[in-house]
């Protein structure tokens, strides 16, 4: 079974050891430096939701979840005030292409549902231009190109129920 599970000391090594293929390591940070980045985030008084993506025990993925902003981020894009951002999601290049990455979207999104920094309006992600896999499969779960960019990546916006 699926789930998503907070990263933590005991599993960070776990976290630390997923890797994608060569040619995709341009579409997303190393999980050691999304795991810096969080710890960075919370010193700033911003959130982040650093989690292991498991199938039973197996390590297969990380995701990482964050809301609003910190002081330390500069020029945030507009939509990152106030609302949910799907910051990193990455699977394992050996547990690619076996539907890992559309049943994380679904526990990311449940997570998100369940408003654990208050309501918003909506939930934000941006993605390298040429990663098609993650454009499509961001579209399929509503999440729309808003012509803006964060750094050089397009920046997707799908609008919460509430």
């Amino acid at each position: 079974m699926v789930r998503l599970e907070p990263v933590t000391e005991e599993n960070a090594r776990d976290v630390m050891k997923l890797e994608v293929h060569a040619e995709q390591q341009l579409f997303v940070a190393d999980n050691r430096t999304s795991l810096r980045e969080a710890k960075l985030a919370l010193a700033h008084g911003g959130h982040a939701f650093p989690f292991c993506i498991y199938d039973d025990a197996v390590p297969v993925g990380f995701a990482m979840i964050g809301f609003g902003t910190d002081e330390e981020w500069e020029d945030p894009p507009a939509i990152a005030v106030g609302n949910y951002n799907i910051w990193r999601l990455m699977i394992d290049r050996d547990h690619q292409g076996k539907g890992y990455g559309r049943q994380a979207m679904k526990l990311i999104m449940g997570f998100i549902a369940s408003e654990p920094c208050g309501s918003a309006g909506s939930c934000w992600l941006s993605y390298h231009p040429e990663n098609t896999a993650a454009k499509h499969l961001y579209a399929s779960f509503g999440f729309r190109e808003t012509g803006d960019t964060d750094g050089n990546e397009v920046i997707a916006v799908r609008v919460l129920q509430k």
